[in-house]
């Protein structure tokens, strides 16, 4: 099967190298391409200095345009698997092969690399992990269905998700929402454990102010998300 990384980077001059260079040299039967968000550091120059393999947007249209993009891509091109990697590091590629095999044995639509199972690594800070344990209820309330890593960015599809996902991307810190709209389209939905490692450097771009925002938005999606999905269920019926 093929295998696309998707890398979606914004102003991550200061760890692309590294990510991709890693994935050139040890993990050769992956192809990648990076989504340069509107950067507005040297993350493009490197890109074109390094001839990656990547595509640019002139404005930053956020993390859900960014792997949007990715995943059109992947479905333009034909791939049968696609894969979320953060342009940070933050993500351990040698997992990759892990989180790929339920799709490959039909087990699963989507896989996510999960923190919490092996509860190793980079476990995120106290204050995040409230945040993540609360959408984590929140979306099994309303799915009747349990991950525990809802904000994972690590994450695999198979080539049905591939094109649900190229159609239509919540747009905003869209990982929950997405775990929910999987969960409405029928998909099967597997966690797989990952360690992940810590920022190196860079900065986050989620702040006091946005994680604020960020409940309050990503509450709000996935409740509109699962009310819509129940109406239009309803018409077809």
């Amino acid at each position: 099967m093929r295998c696309l990384l998707i890398i979606p980077a914004y102003n991550e001059a200061e760890n692309i190298e590294k990510v991709v260079d890693n994935i050139v040299l040890n993990y050769s039967e992956y192809d990648y391409i990076i989504v340069n968000d509107g950067s507005v550091d040297e993350t493009e120059e490197i890109c074109i200095r390094n001839k990656y393999c990547f595509v640019s947007h002139p404005i930053n249209l956020g993390i859900g345009g960014a792997v949007q993009t990715g995943y059109r891509y992947a479905l333009k091109n034909h791939y049968d698997i696609a894969v979320q990697i953060d342009g940070d590091g933050q993500h351990d590629i040698s997992y990759v092969k892990e989180l790929i095999e339920p799709l490959v044995r039909g087990d699963a639509d989507i896989t996510i690399g999960s923190r919490f199972i092996m509860k190793e690594g980079f476990q995120s800070s106290v204050s995040r992990r409230a945040g993540i344990f609360f959408l984590s209820k929140l979306i099994q309330c309303l799915c009747l269905k349990k991950v525990k890593d809802v904000t994972s960015g690590f994450r695999a599809v198979n080539r049905n998700y591939i094109r649900i996902y190229a159609d239509n991307y919540p747009s905003d810190y869209p990982e929950p929402e997405a775990i929910v709209s999987a969960f409405m389209h029928g998909g099967i939905v597997r966690e797989v454990p990952v360690i992940m490692k810590e920022r190196t450097s860079g900065k986050s771009s989620i702040n006091f102010h946005k994680s604020v925002y960020y409940m309050i938005k990503v509450t709000l999606a996935i409740l509109v998300c699962r009310i819509s999905f129940g109406i239009r269920r309803g018409k077809r019926k």
